[in-house]
């Protein structure tokens, strides 16, 4: 019972010194603006401007996603080339379209990038 006691006003001490001792708190940095720069005081620009680059680290990341998946179904399909499942005219055609998907997905992401 004592023991609990104890502890109690050491935290209760302990708390009280940390919220008085203003040394303690720790700077926090600035953070980064939205790459648009909106002018001070601009909440909504600058609101508008997290979204736009939220949104394009967003297509980014689902463009990352699927370069990895033709990525995936071409090594799949030479596997399975290798092993006589399938024929090398497959693998050339899946690569032959996959580097015209990934083309176009490139293409897509510098146009919206712009236009967002």
């Amino acid at each position: 019972m004592m023991n609990k006691i104890v502890k109690r006003a050491a935290t209760a001490v302990g708390l009280l010194v940390m919220s008085t001792a203003p040394s303690v708190w720790a700077a926090l940095p600035t953070p980064v603006a939205p790459s648009t720069g909106p002018a001070a005081g601009d909440w909504i620009g600058l609101i508008q401007g997290y979204i736009k680059d939220g949104g394009l680290v967003l297509g980014l990341a689902i463009a990352v996603i699927g370069f990895l998946w033709i990525a995936y179904l071409g090594f799949a399909k030479f596997n399975e080339a290798r092993q006589g499942k399938a024929e090398w005219a497959e693998v050339g055609v899946l690569g032959i379209v996959g580097a015209i998907v990934l083309i176009f997905a490139s293409f897509l992401l510098t146009e919206a990038a712009g236009v967002i």
